[in-house]
């Protein structure tokens, strides 16, 4: 098939334009959200291995023969999309999990039939559901991530203050 000559072009862009909007974040947004995003990118790679083992689902295509092919994805859209939507909505709770979830379906029911088509990735013993829920999952952990270290940072800053 054609377009399947495309996937590894189109892994790439998947890898880098999200890369284009960090400046947009602001310095200081980087920085305090820059532990979570590496947190959500190891939270993805451990699920991916997990995913491997039960073949939950299956990357077909790797930039390099070394890398999995999930690796730009954890390094684009989880890294830095998870900074953006930590940066718009922290502090409130219920409009971070609505967002999350309006993202994740939209990986899950409108990208992820592009990954199958383009021969970069499908879902093998995980329906679409479930793979909501591991999102939700990884959308909870990164929220409580966030939370104790923000706690941590303030219990750190208080009592140097006195």
């Amino acid at each position: 098939m054609k377009i399947m000559k495309y996937s590894k072009s189109l892994m790439l862009l998947m890898m880098i334009l999200p890369w284009i909007t960090t400046p947009l974040l602001g310095k200081s947004s980087f920085k305090r959200y820059l532990p979570a995003g590496l947190f959500i990118t190891l939270m993805v790679r451990i699920v991916n291995i997990i995913a491997k083992k039960r073949k939950w689902w299956w990357w077909y295509e790797p930039l390099h023969p070394k890398l999995s092919g999930v690796i730009p994805f954890m390094w684009g859209p989880f890294f830095v999309g998870s900074m953006w939507i930590l940066k718009w909505t922290y502090g409130k709770f219920f409009r971070y999990m609505i967002l999350n979830g309006i993202f994740d379906s939209i990986f899950t029911y409108i990208v992820v039939p592009y990954l199958t088509k383009f021969g970069i990735a499908s879902l093998v013993r995980m329906k679409k559901i479930q793979l909501m829920y591991v999102f939700t999952v990884l959308s909870f952990l990164l929220y409580m991530f966030q939370e104790l270290k923000e706690n941590v940072q303030s219990n750190i800053v208080g009592s140097q203050e006195v």
